[in-house]
């Protein structure tokens, strides 16, 4: 029981009808730690045990409640749960999400609607030029409280009205939105096709220069090759400058259509401001009918006043009332009817708001999401105008590299030809010495036999056979050997 003051139960009725919800309202101080395991039972006065409750609800609170701050809730408990008209009197207990009693509220019982009986007492006024005096008129307060009642059911049927027309706008509204986007997520996939088509351009140009500097290697070997592929590669390069130009006008015209798109926006959330004032007076005019109601409310117990102060003229119409009894019964079902018609169309109108908040909600996300999306968008466009403007600088430094290479290439075929027309000079040369090598040997050969012919004539035949064994072998190797 320390933690009675923390929760406080407002608004509790001294009985209550069976037959419609119940409502309980109360109040969570700054002190109280709230959890979604919390509960309000009701239970009989003087029960032991919070497990002999007789029905029991969650507690709740409002969306964006934080711990530590003050807030009232209300719950509300079905009709078919209550318990059955009795003389039992129940009280609404609080009871935390470890298993502790917060708050108990006054004692309260379940009847049945009784019928009224019970006078309203109204002036009736009379021309003054007559000279007759005011006359009091007694009328059934169920007639008072009808003709009210069929007033406050035509403003509700008003505000009603009002409220389905601003949903409808509001979905209206949300549809079109719908159709933009979808609108621009189109144009957005066709974009991105064209840019990945750019994008597989350029990396086939970039393997073709690779290529290019790969062959450039073999320069020598294949010149014809090299031009052909460079006209081609220039060829291709056009072709993709003329793409990234086509490119560029139809980014700007995206940009365009999404200019008229945020516009369109903005033509939107003008709209829903409208809606949203519209319907902030709306509220207002329910308030104002409220305040109306507890006049009214004020007014009805000042009669009760003035009724008990004229009970004794009341004794002496007592007995023609006892003739009205069974109109006032009738009258008195009609009118609880009346009041259940009137506590049911309460509660759509709640529902209604509730309905119409989420809706709010949902249509902020969904707006800062659209806006969310139109950012990342605008971000990747500008990063692929970043990206296409780099490939262009790439591809104007590619062109200087080739014309480079074309100097170089140049250069070297004029080299290539110098180095030809040496090469064919010194073969010419090695040619010459060759021819002057084989004279000086066929010079050597007939010296040679020369001086074999003397040692002939000088010694004898078996000298001269021996000389010729010991000489053939080196006149071999020197045959085979090379002049130069």
């Amino acid at each position: 029981m320390d933690k009675q003051s923390t929760v406080v139960f407002r608004n509790v009725g001294q009985w209550y009808f069976p037959q419609t919800r119940v409502e309980c309202h109360y109040s969570l101080t700054s002190d109280h730690q709230w959890s979604s395991s919390d509960w309000i039972g009701i239970f009989e006065m003087g029960c032991s045990s919070l497990k002999k409750f007789y029905t029991y609800t969650w507690a709740l609170v409002p969306e964006g409640y934080t711990e530590g701050t003050s807030v009232s809730c209300w719950v509300l408990f079905p009709a078919h749960y209550l318990p059955r008209p009795s003389a039992v009197e129940y009280q609404f207990i609080y009871v935390d999400k470890m298993g502790k009693v917060c708050a108990r509220s006054r004692s309260f019982t379940f009847c049945t609607p009784k019928p009224l009986e019970e006078l309203e007492t109204l002036k009736e006024e009379r021309d003054e030029d007559d000279g007759e005096e005011e006359l009091l008129l007694v009328i059934p307060r169920s007639q008072l409280l009808q003709s009210r009642l069929e007033e406050c059911s035509k403003k509700q049927a008003d505000i009603q009205q009002a409220l389905d027309m601003a949903i409808k706008e509001a979905e209206n509204e949300k549809e079109n939105s719908r159709k933009a986007r979808e609108k621009w997520e189109r144009e957005s996939e066709a974009m991105k096709e064209e840019i990945s088509e750019l994008r597989d351009n350029l990396r086939h140009n970039c393997d073709m220069l690779k290529k290019i500097d790969g062959k450039h290697k073999n320069v020598k070997y294949s010149q014809e090759n090299l031009t052909s592929e460079l006209s081609k590669l220039m060829a291709e390069n056009a072709e993709s400058q003329q793409r990234i130009k086509d490119l560029e006008e139809e980014i700007k015209g995206l940009n365009d259509r999404e200019k008229e798109e945020n516009g369109e926006l903005e033509r939107l959330k003008e709209r829903v401001k409208k809606t949203s004032n519209q319907m902030k007076h709306d509220e207002e005019k329910r308030k104002c009918l409220q305040v109306e109601n507890e006049a009214a409310l004020a007014e009805v117990r000042g009669l009760q006043e003035r009724l008990e102060a004229s009970e004794h003229v009341a004794e002496s119409l007592r007995r023609e009332l006892r003739e009205l009894g069974t109109r006032q019964g009738q009258t008195h079902t009609e009118l609880h009817q009346a009041r259940l018609q009137v506590a049911q169309l309460t509660l759509l109108l709640s529902e209604e708001n509730l309905v119409l908040r989420e809706e709010r909600a949902n249509w902020a996300l969904e707006r800062e999401a659209y806006k969310h999306a139109a950012e990342t968008d605008t971000k990747k466009l500008q990063e692929l105008s970043c990206e296409v403007q780099r490939k262009e600088e790439w591809l104007q430094e590619e062109r200087v590299e080739r014309e480079k290479l074309e100097v170089e290439l140049g250069r070297e075929r004029d080299s290539n030809r110098v180095l030809l027309s040496d090469a064919k000079r010194e073969l010419q040369e090695l040619k010459a010495s060759v021819r002057k090598a084989q004279k000086e040997r066929e010079e050597q050969k007939v010296e040679k036999q020369d001086l074999t012919r003397q040692h002939c004539v000088e010694c004898g035949e078996g000298k001269q056979l021996v000389l010729l064994e010991l000489i053939d072998p080196i006149l071999s190797e020197l045959a085979d050997s090379p002049m130069w």
